[in-house]
């Protein structure tokens, strides 16, 4: 991939990754109830998830799923549900008592958790598919082998996600920690992230 593609490739990923999604909310959530290093755990998540998403599409199995209005809204509600599901448990957790540390609770979450709800978070977005059908063949050069550049464009998006999602959102995140020390704040903040993720989920089944 030629280098002054590769600055457009990356610029354009940068742009991506800085737009606000289910995939920044819950890695604010997360870095806000384990702290920001252990958020890192639903990031890496979330980018396994990006990784599917570009097989699926190099495979051309993303231009079925775009062409099925069955398959594609069967993701998207999918999706959506799940993102409203989050929203609701948010909305019911309880405070927990802090552990006086970097902001996270006593009892944290373990990262295989935070992993797995990261990896489906990205993965039941059906957008995602779209977004990459349209945004991939800007970078791709059909005469040249195709696996060299799918790799390179799949470092560079995941390498630019996971910088923007922990060092942006999950870093941003910290600026709020405060509240997490006591039980009003904690509640708040639930009420807060579980309204934007059933805020999501709704405009995902609807747009």
């Amino acid at each position: 991939m030629e280098f002054t593609l590769w600055l457009a490739l990356a610029g354009a990923g940068a742009m991506i990754s800085l737009t606000p999604g289910a995939g920044a909310i819950n890695t604010m959530s997360n870095a806000l109830v384990s702290g920001f290093r252990r958020s890192i755990w639903g990031i890496l998540g979330q980018q396994l998830a990006l990784v599917v998403h570009v097989i699926i599409v190099a495979a051309g199995v993303g231009i079925l799923v775009s062409s099925s209005p069955v398959a594609f809204a069967a993701i998207r509600y999918v999706g959506a549900a799940y993102l409203v599901y989050l929203g609701i448990r948010k909305l019911l957790a309880k405070a927990e008592e802090n552990d006086g540390g970097d902001g996270s609770v006593a009892a944290a979450e373990p990262g295989w958790s935070m992993f797995r709800r990261g990896l489906w978070v990205n993965l039941l977005n059906p957008k995602a598919i779209v977004f990459f059908l349209a945004f991939m063949p800007q970078f791709i050069r059909p005469a040249e082998p195709l696996l060299p550049q799918y790799t390179v464009l799949t470092i560079t998006v995941v390498a630019i996600d996971i910088v923007v999602m922990w060092f942006v959102f999950a870093a941003g995140a910290k600026q709020l920690a405060h509240l997490t020390a006591s039980e009003r704040g904690q509640l708040i903040l639930n009420r807060i992230f579980g309204v934007l993720f059933i805020g999501v989920g709704i405009a995902l089944a609807l747009v």
